[in-house]
This record gives structure tokens, sequence and C-alpha cells, in this order.
């Protein structure tokens, strides 16, 4: 018989009852449709109706030119499992250059995945596998990923890479990398390996949201190190929340970001490292119009990039360190980044200082930003016990506190337990309760070890000083910058200063012009080493 252009799954044996093993009639069915469509060259669709299919100890190996279509999120889906076969990872689908030899001349092309769910949670493989993902295609051209729901893998959830004129939209992943404590590769909601196609992939990430990741909620790495990072890729109108990092930028070149939220990412909203398989950060990289606020780390972290790079227009607000940190991991790139741009943002709320430089630049420019009321973490060490002390999940009240409100904000809690001595970051507080961050990306509780009795005793550590809107610590050459307004209007005010040349740092040349530095808790500016050169004028304060 022919094979038909659409094929209803359950004609084709599937039975999606949630108990028979679907994948062996899955399997046949592409390879059916796969070799029919390499023989005519028109490309064929699976229809799967509602229902629950078990994939069971195998993936399905998937077929050019074959897609996956279902009746919509939680009415069909794939649950994967290994119980007869704990070393095997079980993504739905996969083609990959280790196990397939995918490669330009050997890809995927002309496929869609659309309006269905994959349930992971029963994949649980004897050691961390990356492989064990919801989806693991390498080297698709021509694809489109829309409406999906993948939740609970032991890896990463979305992990796809080398996309080529392809569209990920509408993808919602949560709590994937349940086997990964953070510090493997992979384990992210939506993780696109990058540099394959070379030196362009047209590649476009929209509307999707990645929840409470084991590590990213969307994330971008070079492959390979003697890849040119690659252009063509945008991430727009997506939402990232409750993750390791928001969203990553490890080995692109040019990544846009735009009209995207970062919030409540336990390390960082937005993220450019050597962290990669790599070790090679982003460079060339535009993020505007975004929020990113509340994040329990910093705001935006940039390292390991030789530059450029330039955030416009963002609100980076009530993060628990800095809005903005320059820094480098070690093992990647320590050149002086150049052309580092922060232009428009609103920089406000954050714990310690708005922008903190702890990495040389070359040649940035700081322009046009609000950079307000920053150095919230400033209450006093405080303890407390006995009664009027209870824990909850997410939180520890004293009813006899009178706390600086958000005064604590991005503090590390420690509480004393029969057993040991546990901690967890606040979030924020009132006079009297301290917000908690969970214990790890996913978790409903700060607490891995039960909530804590009450009257438990507890500390909370000193504020660190200074606090400032801009602190320069490492060498800044030829800065420019001009018209931010870096002030406090708070009650009490709590950024100390705007502007704070460190002792280790050197400020060499350039242009600090028409400035308002006036109305911070101390004073302007605190220069512990002296700017050489340049030209400082018209600031007031």
């Amino acid at each position: 018989m022919t094979a038909p252009l659409t094929a209803d799954a359950q004609v084709f044996g599937l039975v999606g009852d949630g108990a028979a093993d679907d994948r062996p009639a899955l399997q046949k069915l592409v390879d059916t449709l796969g070799e029919a469509t390499a023989a005519d060259g028109r490309p064929r669709t699976v229809r799967v109706p509602a229902g629950r299919y078990v994939i069971r100890d195998r993936p399905v190996l998937w077929r050019s030119g074959v897609s996956l279509i279902g009746a919509g999120r939680g009415a069909t889906c794939f649950m994967l499992c290994n119980p007869g076969a704990p070393a095997q990872p079980v993504p739905l689908a996969w083609f990959t250059t280790a196990q397939h030899g995918a490669g330009r001349d050997h890809h995927i092309a002309d496929v869609t995945f659309a309006h269905f769910e994959i349930d992971g949670s029963r994949v649980r493989t004897e050691e961390y596998d990356v492989l064990a993902k919801g989806l693991g295609l390498q080297y698709v051209l021509r694809g489109r990923f829309t409406d999906l729901y993948i939740h609970d893998t032991a890896a990463t959830g979305f992990g796809c890479d080398f996309l080529q004129d392809t569209v990920v939209e509408g993808v919602l992943a949560e709590r994937c990398g349940r086997q990964d404590p953070g510090e493997q590769m992979g384990g992210a909601g939506i993780g696109i390996g990058v540099g394959g196609w070379g030196p362009v992939e047209r590649t476009a990430v929209t509307d999707c949201t990645a929840r409470g990741n084991g590590t990213n909620g969307i994330f971008f790495e070079l492959q390979q190190d003697d890849w040119v990072p690659p252009r063509g890729i945008r991430v727009t109108a997506c939402h990232t929340e409750g993750n390791r990092y928001g969203i990553s930028d490890w080995g692109a070149d040019g990544l846009l970001v735009t009209g995207c939220t970062m919030v409540g990412n336990h390390v960082a909203g937005y993220d450019v490292s050597a962290q990669g398989t790599t070790s090679i950060g982003g460079r060339g990289g535009i993020v505007t119009g975004c929020v990113i606020d509340g994040n329990p780390g910093d705001g935006i972290a940039l390292g390991n990039t030789p530059g450029p790079y330039a955030f416009r227009g963002n609100r980076v607000s009530g993060n628990g360190r800095y809005g903005y940190w320059q820094h480098n991991l070690a093992g990647g790139d320590q050149e002086p980044a150049t052309d580092i741009v922060l232009e428009s943002n609103d920089i406000s709320g954050n714990a310690l200082d708005g922008v903190r430089l702890d990495a040389p630049l070359h040649e940035p420019a700081i322009f046009g930003n609000r950079v307000r009321n920053n150095g919230r973490r400033a209450a006093p060490a405080t303890e407390g016990g006995g009664d009027g002390v209870r824990c909850g999940p997410l939180s520890l009240t004293d009813a006899n506190a009178d706390w600086l409100p958000d005064g604590h904000r991005g503090k590390r809690l420690t509480v004393d337990t029969p057993n040991a001595e546990v901690t967890a970051v606040v979030t924020g507080n009132t006079g009297t309760e301290l917000t908690l961050a969970p214990e790890r990306p996913g978790a409903e509780t700060a607490w891995p070890d039960g909530t804590p009795a009450p009257g438990a005793a507890y500390r909370l550590p000193d504020a660190p000083a200074p606090r400032t809107g801009l602190t320069a610590a490492a060498a800044v050459a030829h800065p420019y910058v001009h018209g931010n307004r870096v002030r406090d209007d708070g009650h009490p005010r709590t950024q100390t200063h705007a502007l704070w040349i460190a002792p280790e740092a050197t400020w060499t040349g350039g242009r600090v012009t028409g400035n308002d530095f006036s109305g911070n808790a101390s004073a302007a500016t605190r220069f512990d080493s002296a700017p050489s050169g340049g030209r400082w004028r018209d600031n007031d304060g």
C-alpha cells in the first residue's frame, strides 16, 4: 500500500491507553513514512488523537520529512519511561551526530512537532545523562516546533541543536533537568546547541515559557571551540522564571533578545559567560525591552566576552545582588570586553550596586540610564528565636521584629535545627516576614530537610558597604558616561554613592559628563583610586 500523506496514529497501531508500549508502532510508522518521503520527496504527517501514549525503554529514531501533530496539550501526551533499561535515556524522538551520524549533509528537514505534551517524569537513568531529554534532534532544516508542553524530564526538555530556518514557538518547559544538580551540562528547559551550520543559523524562539528548570530557562551554547559563533538567532516575548539562569548566551554572535521577562532565577536573569561546553561566551548581542526583576542573584551577569554587547531600554530591578555585573569566570576569555553599552535602562531597587564592574572594560558606553534606589541590602545584622518565630515553606516570620523593608534582600539566612544549621536566600522582607527562594529550581520549599520548628533560632549577617549606583573595581579604559541619573530618593536612602572607584580599579581617560549624581546617602562620588586623564564636567552633585 502507498504510504498516505497524513496518517492517523491509531489506525497504524498506536493505542494511547497509558499502559501499552506505543513505541514499536510509532517507530514502524515513522520508518514507513520516512522511506516514502525519501522516495517521492513529499513530506508526511502523523496525526495523534487524544490519549496517553507510552514510549518505553527506547526513543524513536526520527526520519526526515515526517511531522508529528497531536490534538493539543493535555489531550495528546507522550509518557516516557525506562523501567526495563535503566541505563538508556528515552527522549520521545532523537537523531544525533554521535548516535546516527547527523550532519549538514545528513539532516532532518521539513518537520513539524506540534500540539502535544511530553511527560518525562518516569525516566530515571543510573547516572545523569544529557540525552535524557524530551526531544533530542540535531541538524534540523526548515523545522517548526509549536504548542508543546514538555515537563519533568531527567535532562533538558527541548534539547535540539543546529536549527536552520527553524521556529520554536509556544513551548512550555517546566521542571526539566530533574537529575541535574545544577552543575552538569544540559538540564535546561530549552537548550539549543549552535554552530553546526556555520556562521549563520537562522533560528527564532518566540512566545516560549521556561519555569523551574534545573539549569537554564533558555540557552544557546557553541558546541565546538573551533567553530565560528553564529549569527541569526532571535528570542522574542519569552518568559523565564525560577530556573538557575533565565536566558544564557554561551557562544552565539549577535543574539537578539527582545521583550522577554526573566524573573526569580536563582543565579542570574541574563547570563553571558564561559559556562558552556566550549568555555566561549557570547558576543555582539543586543538585549532590549526586557524585564529582569526579582532574581535572587544578579539581574544581568556578563563576562568572558571580547564584546561588543548592548543592553537598551530594560528594567533591571529588585535583584538580590547586582543589577548589572561585569565579571569573568576562570577558564574563559579574560581580555577586556570592548564596546559594552548600557543605554536607557531603569536599574533600580537591587540589593547591592546597580552596576558593578569587576572585569576590565575598554571603551564602555553608559548613558541615559536611571540608576536609582539600589543598595537595598542595608539592614544591620540581626538574630532571633523563641516566641513569635514561625517558618513556612518559603518564609520566616518574627512577630517581634522591626526590619527595614527589603533591607535583608539577597542575604543568606541561617536557622538552627536539631540536626544542623540550614540556610536559605532572602528575596525580600517586610517589617516582620522574610520571603525566601526555593532551595533549588523547581522546588516548592526553601528547606531541603523539612520546615524548621516554631521558635527556631535564626541569624542574618550585616549589610555590606559601600552600595553604589556604579562601582568600578577593575581596569576601565576610555569610558563614556553621560546623561545618567544616579541617585536615591527613598526613605531611608540606601544607595551610598553614585560612583565609586574602588582601590583595585584603574579609570583611564574617557568622558564623564552631564550626569546627575546628587541625592545619594553618603556622597556623590568616592575615589579610593584616582581617575587618570579624561574629561569630567557638568556633573551635578
